[in-house]
């Protein structure tokens, strides 16, 4: 099957944030008082949904919004230095020339997103930003309503496990990465109803809306 509108995560799937997110963390943690990781925990954390990873670093859920806006706050600080995936200029435009819908729904701020993005920003239809950790499928049904097309025509994309919960809350096909945070084998685990090895297979699943 192809899709005719794209949702993308922006951390590990657009962009390549791993190493900011690790510091990031890392001085959440040392501000908020919950457990600071090494490079290697961190990887160990890649085969872990988000509630595991939660529980795993002892972090209260009450404190989860007070946690978001600092990391926020941190991209924003850094966003011109955060570099794309190889292959994502060239996949957006393409998507944008296609007349594919495109859109970046996020728990970053769009200012930092933006910056990030540079010109390419051009080629996202609508950004929704400043979702919670658990609250993506709200944002996802709002681009569903921009879109105003069958959400089972929609393909949404991500590289962890809380991308392919939220989108099956939102009753949207889901798609997963194998460059991201989580690990391939875990997120294939989940039964994605896509997953891509690599930046240009996800051209192809997309075709133009029908008018």
């Amino acid at each position: 099957m192809t899709y005719e509108f794209a949702i993308f995560d922006f951390d590990g799937t657009l962009a390549d944030t791993a190493e900011w997110f690790m510091a990031a963390s890392n001085l959440a943690a040392a501000h908020f008082g919950f457990r600071q990781l090494t490079v290697e925990e961190f990887k160990g954390l890649r085969a872990m949904g988000s509630r595991e990873i939660i529980a795993h670093l002892g972090v209260p859920m009450w404190k989860l919004p007070q946690i978001a806006t600092f990391m926020r706050k941190e991209m924003a600080a850094r966003a011109q230095a955060i570099q794309l995936f190889p292959g994502v200029s060239d996949m957006l435009t393409g998507l944008k020339s296609a007349s594919v819908g495109v859109a970046v729904v996020s728990s970053n701020g769009e200012a930092a997103i933006r910056k990030a993005l540079g010109e390419t920003a051009s080629a996202i239809d609508l950004f929704e930003c400043g979702a919670t950790l658990f609250g993506k499928a709200q944002h996802f049904k709002k681009v569903v309503k921009f879109a105003g097309i069958d959400p089972s025509r929609m393909l949404a994309i991500g590289d962890e496990a809380r991308d392919i919960e939220a989108a099956r809350k939102a009753r949207i096909a889901a798609g997963a990465v194998g460059w991201g945070y989580a690990d391939p084998t875990f997120l294939k685990s989940l039964g994605p109803d896509r997953f891509f090895d690599r930046m240009d297979e996800i051209l192809p699943a997309f075709r133009a809306a029908k008018g």
